[in-house]
């Protein structure tokens, strides 16, 4: 019996640049890993590849002053409200920065007690007890403070975001709500930016049955260069950007399909490997502690190859094992009972009682967020993961 299941390895890469080749860049990197440490790609193996890598190297940033252009175009009445924004310094601070200065005043609206991802503008416990219906009260600044404290920072970063997006648009330009029904910003703004990430088309729907005269999202600016030279991203716009300094965002990545076939069709040229690839963004999964769900991304893989479109198909091996010991206590009878069903099972396991407790999930979703804990977010310079076995099951020899 083999030993090892899935591994998972980081492959450590040069620092790329605008205008490299990734597709080779990549290969050559994986090739040399593979060569010193003395193993072998497989078929079915798994490349994962990050999306910020790709964005960098495709040059696909825009400017603070190149989104502002574009959202005085698309909001030409200057006075914009802006809804569930999430609370980050990287994904959403320059993004505000920018609108601001788009626009000549900037309603805010907050969720709460937190944000989409998670992240809490306030203690859930002391909204528990204060005199507040969250499902359907509207509060201004003046009444959070008094309820919630004039300062409430962010357990992770100690900062406070009501008061640090306040001071991006401006005092003199920000006002500031919270409420959980978008249609909250319609008394204060007729012209809507959403700047929510995976409940955006429910809320652009609700806003314009509710009578919004333009309503758009995240989503809906940058989806063209505003000037030569200008990055952008025609699926998602801003959505999935990462700050890249004060005054540049680094977009989601273009194009990711054509990346991931040319090094899937490159590989099994080389090796004679059929291996799957895919781009990867943020993982999807939840903090227990923070109770920050990681997925900041419009989704975790923006392109993969044919082979990792799905769900897997599993058997609950607890539930087998549990099956099979009740008839014998021949270990080596339980093992052969447990392989022979493994070997017969069906394609399609929905519903099946066998594989009750096995989470359905898409299988880019899954390998997306294995590939981004391996990866991490700080300096451990693994760009590149390399998954091997994820697809074996205990039968496989």
């Amino acid at each position: 019996m083999r030993t090892i299941g899935t591994q998972v390895r980081g492959i450590r890469c040069p620092i790329f640049r605008s205008g490299d080749n990734l597709a080779e860049r990549v290969i050559d990197a994986l090739l040399t890993s593979c060569e010193q440490d003395n193993y072998q790609l497989h078929d079915r193996d798994v490349i994962g590849i990050t999306e910020s890598v790709v964005a960098r190297t495709q040059g696909n940033y825009v400017t603070a002053d190149q989104i502002a252009q574009d959202v005085r175009t698309k909001f030409p009445s200057g006075e914009i409200g802006v809804t569930f924004p999430i609370l980050s310094r990287n994904r959403f601070a320059v993004l505000l920065r920018a609108i601001s200065r788009g626009a000549d005043k900037v309603h805010l609206l907050f969720s709460y007690p937190a944000d989409e991802v998670g992240n809490h503008l306030m203690d859930p416990e002391l909204l528990d007890r204060a005199p507040v219906n969250p499902y359907t009260d509207v509060l201004d600044e003046k009444r959070y403070r008094e309820l919630f404290g004039a300062k409430v920072p962010h357990p992770f970063t100690g900062i406070d975001y009501v008061a640090l997006y306040k001071e991006i648009v401006g005092a003199d330009k920000a006002v500031v709500h919270f409420a959980n029904d978008v249609c909250a910003i319609l008394p204060f703004a007729r012209q809507v930016l959403t700047a929510d990430i995976h409940s955006r088309a429910r809320s652009k729907r609700r806003l314009r049955a509710a009578g919004a005269e333009i309503v758009l999202g995240l989503d809906d600016l940058c989806t063209a260069p505003v000037e030569l030279g200008a990055g952008f991203n025609a699926d998602y716009g801003l959505l999935g950007s990462n700050k890249s300094d004060d005054e540049k965002v680094k977009l989601f990545p273009r194009d990711c399909q054509a990346l991931v076939e040319r090094i899937q069709a490159r590989l099994l040229a080389l090796t004679g490997k059929r291996v799957e690839v895919m781009v990867y963004g943020d993982g999807a999964f939840k903090d227990p502690v923070g109770k920050i769900w990681e997925l900041a991304d419009p989704v975790v893989s923006p392109g993969f190859t044919a082979g990792l479109r799905g769900t897997p198909s599993e058997l609950k091996l607890k539930y087998l094992a549990d099956e099979t010991q009740k008839g014998t206590s021949d270990d080596a009878a339980v093992r052969t009972a447990i392989l022979e069903r493994i070997r017969a099972k069906h394609t399609n396991l929905v519903g099946k009682e066998e594989s009750l407790g096995t989470t359905p999930r898409q299988l880019t979703d899954l390998l997306g967020s294995l590939c981004d804990l391996t990866s991490g977010s700080g300096d451990k310079g693994t760009p590149v993961i390399l998954i091997q076995g994820y697809f074996d099951n205990l039968a496989d020899d």
